[in-house]
């Protein structure tokens, strides 16, 4: 699913995607791997990858097992992260219920 704001820039979709699809391939949020690049050495590896490094993404669980990411741009990355959690932290919410 993706939604865009009126207003947001065209270029925040594809960003988000890349946060979202990151945060899946890694099996953690982007804030991980842009913490490792900043950090330098072979923390830089990421960038080989092609991995989108910018906070903002996280990758969704079920059951222990990962089933999507959520990516969120156009804010600043603190913000876009804060966004993304709360999606996942509300998923999380009705999957606890849909298996009580």
């Amino acid at each position: 699913m993706l939604q865009r704001l009126d207003n947001a820039q065209l270029s925040a979709v594809r960003i988000a995607e890349a946060k979202a699809r990151t945060a899946v391939e890694f099996r953690r949020p982007t804030k991980v791997l842009e913490d490792a690049v900043a950090g330098g050495g072979v923390g830089m590896r990421v960038l080989t990858f092609g991995a989108c490094v910018a906070e903002g993404g996280v990758p969704i669980f079920s059951g222990g097992s990962i089933i999507g990411g959520i990516g969120v741009s156009g804010a600043a990355s603190e913000q876009d992260a804060q966004v993304a959690q709360a999606g996942a932290d509300a998923l999380q919410v009705a999957d606890e219920r849909a298996i009580a």
